[in-house]
């Protein structure tokens, strides 16, 4: 497992074995991080290969220029990766690339840097932006949001049960003092929360939901997904890693949608020819394995599905 800079690289071997069909086609990695998955790729490119790497985060953006300043064959871009459509326009290889890479979510180097506002553990600035150079953050948006919004967004991306107990604590602790920093917001969620799961902070589900929304993660996934069927070429691999069941699902169920082809009224006289089917399943879920876990408890929600680009639907 490559580990870069405290970073451990998950699912780094099936996933770039089932993203390259090509030592000299054209890569997407949506997620660049902290670089393992790109360096694997890069590894096994040659001379003709080509990899555009995309991340929001500055800091990752800082480390692959630097890695790889001496690759012509790695193309870095600053931005999300809901703009993957574009970038790709921009590099003339739209409907030609053999793979896109996702691993979302939040990267070990972001959870462990208490300026980046991500994780309960360590205390720092109630921030949470991937990129911290715009949007709003999550100090600015608990400042303001109304107190259903706040249960609504802990209910829908969190899955809190206790959702509506904690908005209502948050939304008196404000009238006393700004909450500015994350041991003070997990603190609030600690004391409102009645019922604390074994072995998980009570803090653990709220502080995910509100990064998901102040990032609009599931948003961009979902652009991102319909964008990166339209750049693949016919046998291009679309490869997601998830690290929570709302990620998973929409993969999965995009990937289902996007097999089955359009939604067609019941009793249609359609033959299965006539169904347009642009991506097929290559396989099922795949999960990290023991050894794998047992060095890397991060890994263990991790969750990899892929999918192939058929000859079906508009390449243009």
């Amino acid at each position: 497992m490559t580990v870069a800079q405290g970073h451990q690289t998950v699912l780094l071997e099936p996933a770039v074995k089932a993203l390259l069909t090509s030592n000299s086609g054209h890569y997407v990695d949506g997620t660049f991080g902290r670089g393992g998955h790109a360096a694997r790729i890069l590894e096994q490119l040659d001379t003709d290969g080509r990899l555009l790497a995309i991340d929001k985060d500055p800091e990752a953006v800082r480390v692959a220029n630097a890695r790889f300043a001496g690759d012509a064959r790695c193309i870095v871009r600053h931005g999300g990766f809901a703009s993957l459509e574009s970038y790709v326009r921009d590099l003339g290889w739209h409907g030609s690339v053999h793979g896109v890479l996702l691993d979302l979510g939040v990267s070990s180097p972001q959870l462990d840097d208490a300026e980046r506002g991500f994780s309960f553990s360590h205390d720092g600035p109630l921030d949470m932006r991937m990129n911290p150079e715009a949007g709003q953050s999550a100090e600015q948006w608990i400042a303001n949001a109304a107190e259903a919004e706040i249960a609504d967004v802990l209910y829908r991306y969190g899955d809190e049960r206790y959702s509506r107990r904690i908005a209502r604590a948050i939304v008196r602790e404000r009238q006393l003092a700004p909450i500015e920093r994350t041991a003070q917001l997990a603190e609030i969620i600690k004391v409102a929360h009645p019922n604390w799961e074994k072995h998980k902070h009570p803090a653990t589900r709220s502080f995910q939901a509100i990064r998901i929304h102040v990032n609009s993660e599931l948003e961009e996934l979902q652009a991102c997904l319909e964008q990166a069927v339209s750049v693949l070429r016919p046998g291009g691999r679309l490869v997601v890693i998830s690290f929570h069941s709302l990620e998973d699902r929409m993969v999965k169920q995009f990937i289902r949608r996007e097999e089955k082809g359009e939604d067609l009224p019941r009793g249609l006289p359609v033959m299965q020819s006539e169904i347009v089917s642009r991506l097929r399943r290559i396989d099922g879920a795949v999960k990290p394995q023991g050894e794998e876990v047992a060095n890397n408890p991060r890994a263990r929600s991790a969750v990899m599905r892929v999918a192939e680009r058929t000859g079906q639907g508009t390449i243009a």
